[in-house]
């Protein structure tokens, strides 16, 4: 059997990948994490730290050698410092990292590959999210230091938008409740911002595909599925997985913003990413975006009841 450890994995992608990971039978899985939602899941060891509590994390991490760790958590740089430091202890085959395609400066040449450029500071524009996508670079950064430094492989995954069951982020959740309220959508009156997602379960398989895998070691890859979404893309996918008549009112940015709409994508701005080399390098197929909102919204509607 295969050890791997799983830091995080009681939230969103984390916890779908390990519901996904207990379906083979290759490997026996750990999940570290601090306790405040428990797995209570059949296969899974269930190890209890906050990831900086390296006095914790030292008395309670298995003395075994890990195939692979899965790092859901790292949010900069400190957290994966603290987290090598522990395990030193240990032999460590392959350390996968999700990141963010949030850590690329902005650009007209699109769409955004691996190597394009970086950001160089933190975007005071965001507001209270202005530190996130440079945290998770230099914590990015940070992972290969440590790899390179104790001869690990490492690979970086960096999601673009994702969406699927647990996602505690008020996304397809918030077009979900105003159909089911029957109230109506405000969508802007500017339809060419364009956006892609990526599925929960499309994560899941990716990173089981890349356990150990030397074809995605010490490279960074995009999860993006190709389709391109807009405000009234998304509202004909909804229409058909509801099978629902929907009101929207298309309304100004300017207005939106004024009346403080939340609407959970960009307004007037592109997230374009080219996640075509996994694709290549795996012979792995996204899941198009009427079939992944439509399991999506069925386990809504599930949990709804």
């Amino acid at each position: 059997m295969k050890n791997i450890l799983v830091i995080g994995g009681s939230y969103f992608a984390g916890r779908v990948f390990v519901e996904e990971l207990v379906k083979e039978s290759d490997y026996s899985i750990y999940v570290l994490n601090r306790g405040n939602r428990p797995l209570n899941m059949e296969g899974v060891k269930e190890i209890v730290s906050d990831r900086n509590d390296v006095e914790r994390m030292e008395g309670v991490l298995p003395s075994l050698d890990w195939h692979a760790v899965v790092d859901f958590c790292a949010y900069n740089a400190t957290d994966i410092e603290n987290t090598f430091y522990v395990l030193p202890q240990h032999s460590v085959d392959h350390y996968i990292y999700i990141s963010t395609t949030s850590i690329y400066r902005d650009t007209f040449d699109l769409p955004v590959k691996e190597d394009y450029p970086k950001l160089i500071g933190p975007q005071p524009e965001l507001g209270p999210a202005s530190d996130y996508a440079f945290d998770k670079l230099r914590a990015e950064i940070e992972v290969i230091e440590q790899c390179k430094e104790r001869g690990i492989r490492y690979t970086s995954m960096r999601p673009a938008i994702i969406y699927g069951k647990y996602n505690y982020a008020p996304r397809e959740s918030y077009f979900f409740d105003l159909i089911n309220q029957n109230q109506i959508i405000a969508i802007p009156d500017n339809n060419l911002a364009l956006f892609q997602f990526i599925s929960v379960w499309d994560i899941a398989r990716i990173l089981i595909m890349s356990l150990g895998n030397e074809k995605v070691f010490d490279q960074a890859f995009n999860l993006s599925a190709c389709e391109l979404i807009s405000y009234g893309r998304l509202i004909e996918v909804l229409k058909e997985i509801t099978q629902k008549r929907i009101a929207t009112k298309t309304m100004s940015i300017n207005v939106i913003d004024q009346e403080r709409i939340p609407l959970p994508f960009p307004l007037d701005q592109h997230l374009i990413y080219s996640g075509t080399l996994i694709q290549q390098v795996l012979g792995f197929e996204y899941t198009p975006f009427v079939e992944g909102m439509k399991k999506t919204y069925d386990h809504y509607i599930q949990n709804s009841k």
